[in-house]
């Protein structure tokens, strides 16, 4: 859901789970574009999902409340590079440049996708650091 303005941001309803003094998690539930058929019951590929998310900040909000989370569109670009985007094109850049020198292609395509573990765990020992660049904040 969006909301149009000069800043565009994406906005989610979702439920309070705790509220702290300094912080509150709420829980959003994701779905497919199927998920309102009639028949989602009967399909095996229903795509709900349930993600707990921390807002920092004070907010005068309780455990069961309904609010809704927001956050800049411009983070979630910056989220869909960091997971999609460099990894795509590191995998091409390798692929590439080892078959240029002349490695086998399932060797080099196997290397290439090799490549993404140093990646993917330096995303994960700097979690906390790029977890505050991406800011949530509840709708008052």
């Amino acid at each position: 859901m969006k909301e149009n303005s000069i800043h565009e941001v994406i906005m989610h309803d979702g439920v309070v789970q705790e509220a702290g003094s300094n912080s509150v998690l709420v829980t959003i539930t994701s779905s497919s574009a199927c998920a309102g058929c009639h028949a989602e019951g009967l399909c095996n590929i229903v795509g709900k999902e349930e993600k707990t998310i921390d807002v920092t900040g004070r907010y005068d909000v309780r455990p069961g409340d309904h609010v809704t989370v927001m956050m800049q569109q411009s983070m979630g670009f910056r989220a869909i590079i960091l997971s999609y985007l460099i990894p795509l094109i590191v995998v091409i850049a390798s692929l590439s440049v080892l078959i240029s020198s002349g490695v086998a292609e399932p060797v080099a395509g196997l290397l290439s996708i090799m490549i993404l573990i140093p990646y993917f765990l330096i995303l994960y020992l700097l979690r906390k650091r790029i977890n505050r660049r991406f800011t949530f904040t509840l709708k008052s």
